[in-house]
């Protein structure tokens, strides 16, 4: 009998309606998959070589098991007989070892190209502006990345081998089934069309099964996911759902449970299925050969030979038939991965870079008649703003939430080009740097401060890779978190965890801040870099700031006017124009929108 563990997977398999939809919508063209393969040509060539030989060599042994039966045994042929044996005990060790490089051949390619791909895709995704990431998800980007190109690589690889070694073992062992005696080759085919009919239906039932399974394991993981994060079990514990998840976890886990039950009855028709039909087949052979239509002339041996042949061809071609889905499903996951491959940045660096020397950057800042539009907006963010930063001055940007000053600070860091006009450091346009060379020109410091999940310095060598502990100490003291540091068992190595949670938002602002000084760039981007602070804090962190500006040019955003009072200019924002422009005193004196706004901050600094 022949071993049924490793047919689990046999069965013609439904495309999936997704995939298809998947392939209208975005087509893969053969050249773009033929261009993956193309640097492992020589590999393929040998690895389809190896399929080829242990096909060729595998259909010897029932030859071989042939002359044993009729004739080494019957006529008490020793000769014969050893070298027989030997015969069967070398195919053996040559498909044994074909088998081995085969696995180690396709796996190697299929590591290669997929390497490639996931590399090409994450640098490709790197260069996408921060509204991509704004508008996708962050679990889809992480599925095309890992699951996609995982899933491609297993589907890919496997059905590429998949159909040269099936093709090949198929037809030699058809080839080989009808050397023997070809009239017992037609009873054979007229068996096998029920047969796999019959295994079709049961597997279909398990593969409707195994989707579903699918789907719900997708749902728990999203609950885990949804309850076990920082901020899921923050949620839960404060909205007191911690019940009412628990008992939707267990909903899901019950509908698993249910589902895995049906999948493995299935299995277990299918093994059913299976054991009758490899009992039918050389049941039927057998009868033919005794009374059929086959004449008396049929020796033993060819009959064992053929039963075994016959065993062996139903594999092959069952795997054929699964080729269909495999291949759409392959061609799915590509088609979704491309589609992140093709992405074409909203900020492409430069073709050809201006060299510049980053340490010999003065810093002075122009923003020519700037505006920009975010997509699908009513009204542009930006409209003719013309601002000028002398090199080592400082200017403070106001305005109520949505007046545009954010977005002011985000051109300046190139996370998005203007949409009019232009803005340029020393004279030079921002599009024409190199990213690299623009990130050590320009330091920023986001409200939004993101920590890695790693030690403290691993965040601090973030901005310098080559800082000594005394630099970093010295940043640290700079931004006021030094004591706190020195206070911690680890000090430096100190895990900061998921996403900073180990140290209060005061405290991972700080240690943002001390990051972006280690850069020591020349023109400094303060978006909100005190709202996380209290007020104490926030003075003693403004103080450590205004002496760190010294020499650099420095724009700061705020809503907390305190933080901004003492710039060379401050510069108010309405509606993505500006309308008052001055010194903190002669803004007050003018009585404007930005006496206002001082006005509501001093009763909101008293109230506090």
């Amino acid at each position: 009998m022949a071993d049924l563990g490793g047919m689990s997977g046999l069965g013609p398999q439904r495309i999936d309606p997704a995939d298809k939809a998947q392939l209208a919508e975005s087509p893969v063209r053969w050249q773009r998959i033929a261009g993956l393969f193309a640097p492992q040509r020589w590999r393929l060539t040998l690895l389809l070589g190896i399929i080829v030989l242990i096909a060729l060599v595998g259909m010897g042994q029932p030859f071989l098991l042939r002359a044993v039966i009729d004739d080494a045994l019957p006529d008490r042929d020793t000769q014969l007989l050893v070298m027989a044996a030997l015969g069967m005990v070398a195919i053996a060790i040559v498909t044994a070892i074909g088998g081995v490089w085969q696995t180690w051949l396709a796996s190697a390619i299929g590591e290669r190209v997929m390497h490639n791909l996931r590399v090409d895709v994450f640098a490709n995704l790197q260069r996408q502006s921060i509204d991509f990431f704004k508008r996708t998800r962050a679990g889809e980007i992480q599925s095309r990345l890992v699951n996609d190109v995982a899933g491609l690589q297993a589907v890919l690889t496997t059905t590429a081998t998949s159909v040269a070694t099936n093709l090949t073992t198929a037809v030699a062992t058809a080839v080989a089934m009808a050397v023997l005696d070809w009239r017992l080759s037609l009873i054979s085919l007229v068996v096998l069309p029920p047969a796999i009919w019959g295994t079709r239906r049961v597997a279909l039932v398990r593969r409707d099964l195994t989707r579903a399974r699918q789907a719900a394991m997708a749902q728990l993981h999203g609950e885990v996911d949804e309850a076990l994060t920082v901020s899921g079990a923050l949620l839960s514990k404060t909205l007191g759902i911690a019940d009412q998840r628990t008992a939707s976890f267990s909903a899901i886990s019950a509908k698993l449970i249910d589902l895995d039950m049906r999948s493995q009855l299935a299995g277990r028709w299918r093994m059913a299925t299976m054991n009758i039909i490899f009992a039918a087949l050389p049941a039927v052979i057998y009868l033919a050969a005794g009374f059929g239509p086959v004449d008396g002339g049929l020796t033993i041996g060819t009959v064992v030979a053929f039963t075994a042949l016959q065993a062996q061809i139903f594999r092959p071609i069952m795997g054929l038939l699964n080729i269909g889905a495999q291949w759409v499903a392959s061609m799915a996951l590509l088609s979704r991965v491309f589609e992140y491959l093709d992405l074409v940045p909203h900020v492409p660096a430069p073709a050809v870079p201006v060299q510049v020397d980053a340490s010999s950057m003065r810093g002075e800042i122009r923003y020519e008649h700037v505006g920009y539009a975010y997509p699908d907006a009513d009204r542009p963010a930006l409209d003719d703003v013309d601002l000028t930063i002398p090199a080592g001055g400082s200017v403070g940007l106001a305005g109520s939430t949505g007046s545009g000053k954010s977005t002011a600070a985000s051109l300046l860091s190139r996370l998005a080009d203007p949409t009019q006009g232009r803005i340029t450091i020393d004279g030079i346009d921002l599009r024409d740097f190199d990213p690299n060379t623009l990130t050590s020109i320009v330091g920023v410091v986001t409200q939004e401060t993101y920590l890695v999940h790693d030690s403290l310095r691993g965040n601090l060598l973030l901005a310098k890779p080559d800082a000594s502990d005394s630099e970093l100490w010295q940043a640290l003291d700079a931004a006021r978190i030094a004591d706190v540091v020195r206070g911690l068992p680890e000090g430096l190595d100190t895990v900061v965890g998921a996403r900073g949670h180990r140290f209060s938002g005061g405290e991972r602002q700080r240690i943002a801040v001390a990051r972006t000084l280690l850069r020591n760039p020349c023109v400094l981007v303060l978006d909100e870099a005190t709202s996380a602070l209290d007020v104490t804090t926030e003075h003693e962190l403004q103080a450590a700031l205004d002496h760190l500006a010294a020499g650099r040019t420095t724009l700061t955003i705020a809503h907390r006017l305190g933080t901004i009072r003492d710039a060379d200019q401050i510069v108010v924002l309405d509606r993505g124009r500006i309308v008052e422009r001055g010194s903190h005193h002669e803004l007050l004196a003018a009585g404007g929108r930005y006496a206002e706004m001082n006005g509501q901050y001093l009763l909101a600094a008293d109230a506090a």
